[in-house]
């Protein structure tokens, strides 16, 4: 990924992904940041946010996604995520997922852990 990018970081979620039975039934927090490449040139010669992409829209769909479904991966909620933003917002050539999860239930001290995927749209350099 190159060029202009929209940055939503570590957006909080509250929600019920994971593995473990304690971890649907009881939730924990997750983080969600995005990374998204966007020619943003024209609207910022325009000073026009229909040449843009909204980073509020961003943020909506992502905790709609985040809380409204349930994943036993957090490989799968940064998957559909992508595959949304992309679908949603043609603008998007291509972005970063990255979804942590600081509470994970290892057997070790840790600070958190983490999945990062980039998607591309077709076509796409």
């Amino acid at each position: 990924m190159s060029g202009d990018r929209i940055l939503v970081s570590r957006l909080a979620v509250f929600a019920h992904h994971g593995l473990l039975p304690e971890e649907e039934r009881l939730g924990q927090r997750f983080y969600i940041s995005l990374d998204c490449e966007v020619d943003l040139s024209r609207a910022g010669r325009t000073d026009d946010v229909a040449h843009t992409v909204s980073y509020a829209d961003l943020s909506v769909l992502t905790v709609e996604i985040a809380t409204q479904r349930r994943f036993a991966l957090i490989e799968a909620l940064a998957e559909a995520i992508a595959a949304a933003i992309l679908d949603g917002f043609p603008l998007v050539r291509a972005l970063r997922v990255r979804v942590e999860k600081p509470s994970a239930p290892v057997p070790a001290v840790l600070e958190g852990i983490a999945v990062e995927i980039v998607r591309t749209r077709e076509g796409a350099a």
